[in-house]
């Protein structure tokens, strides 16, 4: 009894004491004299308070980001299909560039040779029955495509349509093992056969009906055209003959040519729905390459020789 008697008498104390010095502190103001008291309590209790804040910041942020967490994955979610979205439109728009660069270079190539062409994309390259190299048209019987029907692109003859579908239509290419077109040497009279080899339509092979007629690489070979230009019309670039082979005592000479369009990387091509009225020839063929001369390499003076200004110097 007598220590809890103790403690009441000295808590009362300090509560007496704690109340004068606040009265005293309150109305001394700048002048009171537990100014520096004030200054140390405040220095004390801010690095308690930011102590307890280092402490309890990582619980309250974890708290907070658990509240949070629905909102930022809908926002990273959005912000990824936005990114998606950008770079899809980045490649469509480059990919529209090309297309229509390439467009452009058919429709002058169909405007030299008098062709009426409905343009296309290749949309797949696959097999089809009795062919192995072949690709799928955007286009078909709704947009007048029929079989039996010239394909090509800016570049050259691609190959002739074997399955029109409404939408869609199937086109195989010279390139291809099953393919023969009529072809001619560009300036002659001389015709032959485009078979193609496969290989990824990198070669074809050219056999000459006539095996005494000149044929030498270099030589360029243009479609001959069949009757009302079905399955292919004439005058349209198939190649450039890069080796002639020897058949001594046969009846035909066989060559191989590179053809003109990259058959392993169509995108845009035409389909010829119109042959010309006249056979354009040689018309439609890019201009040749001009070759260029060599360098003359100045030619070294002999030893002893003298130079022309010296020697006229001399004189």
């Amino acid at each position: 009894m007598r220590d809890i008697h103790r403690g009441r008498i000295i808590l009362g104390v300090l509560v007496a004491a704690a109340l004068l010095a606040a009265t005293v502190d309150q109305r001394t103001g700048a002048a009171s004299p537990f100014v520096p008291v004030r200054q140390a309590g405040a220095g004390v209790f801010g690095v308690v308070e930011r102590a307890a804040g280092f402490v309890t910041r990582p619980v309250t942020g974890f708290f907070a980001a658990l509240a949070n967490a629905p909102g930022a994955q809908d926002q990273v979610r959005r912000l990824r299909a936005e990114n998606a979205r950008l770079r899809a439109d980045l490649v469509a728009s480059s990919l529209d560039r090309v297309r229509s660069a390439q467009l452009k270079r058919m429709l002058g190539t169909a405007s030299r040779g008098g062709y009426d062409i409905l343009p296309a994309n290749v949309i797949a390259r696959r097999g089809t029955p009795g062919f192995e190299e072949a690709v799928e048209l955007d286009v078909g019987a709704d947009d007048g495509v029929r079989p039996e029907m010239t394909v090509m692109n800016a570049d050259g003859l691609v190959g002739r349509i074997v399955l029109a579908g409404p939408r869609t239509s199937t086109a195989v290419l010279i390139s291809d093992r099953g393919s023969a077109t009529g072809a001619r040497l560009e300036g002659a009279q001389e015709i032959g056969v485009v078979h193609g080899m496969g290989q990824n339509g990198r070669i074809v092979q050219f056999r000459l009906l006539d095996s005494t007629a000149p044929m030498a690489p270099g030589g360029r070979i243009v479609s001959f055209g069949s009757q009302r230009g079905a399955p292919y019309v004439a005058g349209v670039p198939i190649g450039v003959i890069e080796r002639v082979e020897a058949t001594p005592g046969e009846l035909t000479r066989v060559a191989f040519a590179r053809p003109y369009a990259d058959l392993t990387a169509l995108d845009v091509v035409g389909v010829v729905l119109r042959a010309p009225r006249r056979d354009p020839r040689d018309a439609v063929l890019p201009p040749k390459e001009r070759a260029v001369p060599p360098k003359q390499m100045a030619v070294p003076p002999k030893v002893g020789a003298v130079p022309p200004k010296e020697e006229e110097r001399t004189r």
